[in-house]
């Protein structure tokens, strides 16, 4: 599978303007890639103001991102705000070249943010099958949560969405490689860069790292769009040799 990691600076609750500007970055992709990932609200930027920054289900984002996904044959996947049913969600889309979709609501909501106050927390674990791949979707602060991410359904490629501050990039550069390493996945991480309306800096480190924990794309401070091509073929030899993944523990999640 080929991948494309986006990192961007984010225009603060400007949905219009954010579409601009990740359409530009995408139709500069010009080799063929199987899956392009944004970051998270990549809409919005990371707001709390969810009743004027949220969209439908048949909102202007989620119809721009199938259509970028047909245009460029490949699945998209990020997150953006959502309303339903009275309720927010901090909603992860993966956009099929077919149109077609499947979506994972937030499951941790950043209490110390007051996320929790404005938006509904997800209760499943979501995991697509893309291309004869499994991929578990997470953002952000679910990468605190080893438990929730744990891979007891033998996913290949876990992926995280962020809009996570350079003052805790340490936290997220070591927990992306602790996650790699202890699921035997692949795991890209996606998150932004500069300044958000509340003066927090985000330094980026988009990375891709694969399932031993080495860097097959380091982290990343720059915009762009950081490309490379897994191979779900030697990960799983390297499942077959090791078996680190048949020693697991089993346990029941009660959310």
């Amino acid at each position: 599978m080929k991948i494309a990691l986006i990192q961007s600076d984010l225009t603060w609750e400007n949905a219009a303007v954010n579409r601009e500007n990740f359409d530009l970055k995408i139709n500069e992709i010009n080799s063929e890639v199987n899956l392009i990932v944004l970051p998270e609200m990549f809409s919005t930027g990371f707001t709390m103001n969810a009743a004027e920054a949220a969209e439908t289900m048949n909102g202007e984002t989620i119809e721009w991102m199938k259509l970028k996904a047909k245009q460029k044959n490949a699945a998209i996947t990020g997150s953006i705000i959502i309303t339903e049913n009275g309720s927010f969600y901090n909603r992860m889309f993966f956009v099929f070249p077919s149109g077609d979709f499947q979506y994972y609501d937030k499951r941790h909501l950043f209490s110390l943010a007051g996320e929790d106050e404005f938006y509904t927390a997800g209760t499943q674990k979501v995991i697509v099958n893309y291309l004869d791949w499994k991929i578990c979707l997470q953002i952000c602060y679910d990468l605190r949560f080893p438990v929730f991410a744990r891979n007891v359904e033998n996913y290949d490629l876990l992926l995280y969405v962020a809009n996570w501050p350079k003052v805790r990039v340490n936290a997220w550069d070591t927990l992306l490689n602790a996650r790699a390493i202890e699921n035997l996945s692949y795991v890209a991480g996606v998150n932004r860069i500069g300044f958000d309306d509340n003066n927090f800096e985000h330094n980026g480190h988009t990375q891709l790292i694969d399932f031993l924990g080495n860097y097959i794309i380091k982290p990343q401070e720059t915009t762009g769009v950081f490309v490379a091509e897994l191979d779900k073929n030697i990960m799983l030899e390297t499942r077959r040799k090791l078996n680190f993944l048949g020693d697991r523990d089993t346990f029941e999640i009660k959310i």
